[in-house]
């Protein structure tokens, strides 16, 4: 039935053998015909509609994290002091410390809210070396397989361009100010055995990273299952079902 089908298009089309170069020419020309028609992607269609997936949700989870309380008050990715300082609140808000730690933390926040207005050309830059084969990967992978993709890429380069970012910001928002305060205060505490001096900017950094990474997870998700998320021809035409 399918010779029947391919050989009809053939004729339909009015091709002759010799632009075909033959038989086998005729069948490859008729079959593209059909391919087409069923709405098969071109590799620059696929590319191009998973760079810009990438594109749409690298901007969008990093935009809604770069504004005020895009952490703080964001329950999921809200930066906490790290395990190993859990002791070292508690301890601080049972002698009436409990400012200083809440300022810690919410600077801490502010500095993740900070550098993330930096991440979109970050992301930009990356999202530019995908291959075919890479996009071909995430059409068929899982729904955040775009995501996977670029922290697979990216997180390297991410956290070396980042570090310098978060620092300033923490400085910028007295982070470290309040973080040299508070561990300070904890290390001459009497009762203190186990002196703690974590690296805030690498905690942060990785903080802040993670935190992108599930945003921009969050709207792959929706651009593969909302069809109104898709926001342009090709990104409708990619994840079409």
């Amino acid at each position: 039935m399918k010779k029947i089908i391919v050989l009809s298009i053939v004729i339909v089309l009015g091709i002759t053998a010799s632009e075909a170069q033959g038989l086998k020419g005729l069948l490859n020309k008729a079959k593209e015909v059909i391919s087409n028609k069923q709405g098969v992607l071109s590799n620059d269609d696929i590319v191009s509609g998973l760079k810009e997936a990438l594109v749409v949700g690298s901007q969008k989870g990093s935009t809604a994290l770069s504004q005020a309380d895009g952490f703080f008050k964001n329950a999921a990715l809200k930066i906490l002091l790290p395990p190993e300082a859990q002791k070292v609140e508690n301890t601080l808000r049972g002698i009436g410390l409990g400012k200083q730690v809440d300022n810690a933390i919410l600077s801490m926040n502010r500095a993740a809210e900070d550098a993330c207005k930096s991440a979109a050309p970050i992301f930009g830059n990356a999202i530019k070396q995908m291959s075919f084969q890479d996009a071909l990967g995430i059409l068929k992978g899982s729904d955040t397989a775009a995501t996977a993709y670029l922290r697979g890429k990216t997180t390297g380069d991410l956290t070396s361009a980042f570090m310098p970012v978060i620092a300033n910001s923490l400085e910028k928002v007295g982070a470290t100010r309040y973080w040299a305060l508070l561990f300070t205060t904890y290390n001459n505490l009497p009762t203190t055995f186990k002196k703690i001096n974590p690296d805030l900017s690498a905690y942060v950094t990785d903080k802040a990273l993670s935190g992108i990474f599930y945003q921009v997870g969050l709207e792959e998700k929706n651009i593969r299952k909302d069809p109104v998320a898709r926001t342009s021809e090709i990104l409708k035409k990619v994840f079409a079902k």
